[in-house]
């Protein structure tokens, strides 16, 4: 039986926090988040791009807070949680987007790089997720996995390692904070972002490699990843807990293209 307060696919109403948040896929999941009714409150280490993006949830409607973070810093994602919750109430839905890709092999990455790697990534995401859990009572996380993890794609080792890393932690978190605070996480395809601007360039060998793998020939827009992060967060996935949703128009399920 559904409880009496259920609201289907929307976030209308709830409070959302994306790291991550000012450029990339984390920047059209709280645009998204926005249009669709939710306070959001999007950070990264920039002044400038948290003004600006905060700019853009205001223009769709919603309330925000502008606050930098840098995720590497335990107290800073303790500001974030402090200043949300002061300004806009409990909080909902924590996003963890927070990205950087290093293009190195095994054979050649620095340790530093990998430490790096690790910690933006897969450290800066555990740390999130036990500064906010435990204060939001209820709630949804979402994480953000990626191919690289299920398939080696050339020159990210440390950011598949990373990601891999993700999907472990994405499932224990489930466990150890469901059915409270929902923990699952989100796989995207091949995305056209400023992040992969010039690497999947239109015309290429490798842009042709990879879109001849989807059933609609072209990269994923940003949005549609923030699509699968408004089911996550609504109601209509208050059964869906410890899943990470692959978005990516059917590239890992392709073996073939017989073209």
């Amino acid at each position: 039986m559904q409880p009496d307060d259920y609201n289907p696919v929307t976030v209308n109403g709830k409070t959302a926090v994306v790291l991550g948040g000012t450029s990339g896929i984390g920047r059209a999941i709280a645009n998204c988040f926005a249009a669709d009714g939710a306070d959001v409150v999007a950070t990264s280490r920039g002044e400038d791009h948290v003004v600006e993006t905060a700019d853009e949830l205001r223009d769709a409607g919603a309330d925000t807070v502008e606050v930098t973070c840098d995720v590497t810093e335990p107290e800073t994602l303790t500001n974030v949680r402090e200043v949300t919750e002061d300004v806009l109430g409990d909080i909902d839905v924590l996003v963890n987007s927070p990205s950087y890709i290093a293009r190195q092999n095994i054979s050649d990455v620095e340790e530093d790089e990998w430490e790096y790697v690790l910690d933006i990534h897969l450290k800066a995401s555990r740390r999130a997720i036990q500064e906010f859990a435990p204060a939001m009572g209820t709630g949804c996380i979402i994480n953000m996995a990626s191919l690289s993890s299920q398939i080696a794609i050339p020159e990210l080792a440390a950011y598949s390692s990373a990601k891999g890393g993700i999907d472990a932690l994405t499932r224990i978190s489930s466990q150890e904070f469901g059915p409270d605070v929902r923990v699952n996480a989100i796989r995207p395809g091949f995305i056209q972002s400023d992040q992969t601007q010039g690497t999947y360039t239109e015309g290429t060998d490798r842009y042709e490699e990879i879109v001849k793998r989807t059933t609609t020939d072209r990269l994923g827009y940003p949005e549609e990843i923030g699509g699968a992060a408004i089911y996550l967060a609504s109601d209509a996935a208050s059964y869906t807990n410890g899943e990470i949703i692959t978005v990516d128009d059917g590239f890992t399920a392709s073996a073939f293209n017989w073209d």
